[in-house]
């Protein structure tokens, strides 16, 4: 079988199956998941680059991602009634991640 990939896939407004929404969808989650996986190497980059585990949580920063991010979902069309929760649980799992890698990175 072969993979369906961005080149590849037919797009939402072509789907004539739900074959092809499910592949469409398959395609985009994998994408996802690479570009979340190098999210996290950035957030393993900030816990090793930040001095002090009391500034992995930065609550200004938060919101100055969900700022960017509803901004930037308006503007590709996509409702901030999806984009906001989900990042606000992606970073809330970010943070948690880097707090993670923080104590790991500074063990005794």
């Amino acid at each position: 079988m072969t993979t369906v990939t961005a080149a590849t896939r037919t797009s939402p407004e072509e789907c004539t199956s739900m074959a092809q929404v499910r592949e469409g969808v398959d395609a985009v989650d994998r994408e996802l998941v690479a570009l979340i996986a190098e999210r996290a190497r950035y957030m393993e980059a900030a816990a090793r680059i930040k001095p002090s585990r009391d500034v992995v949580h930065d609550d200004w920063r938060i919101e100055d991602v969900i700022t960017k991010v509803t901004t930037e979902a308006k503007r590709v069309g996509l409702t901030t009634a999806i984009a906001e929760p989900v990042w606000r649980e992606l970073v809330s799992r970010s943070i948690a991640y880097e707090f993670e890698v923080w104590d790991r990175t500074r063990e005794d």
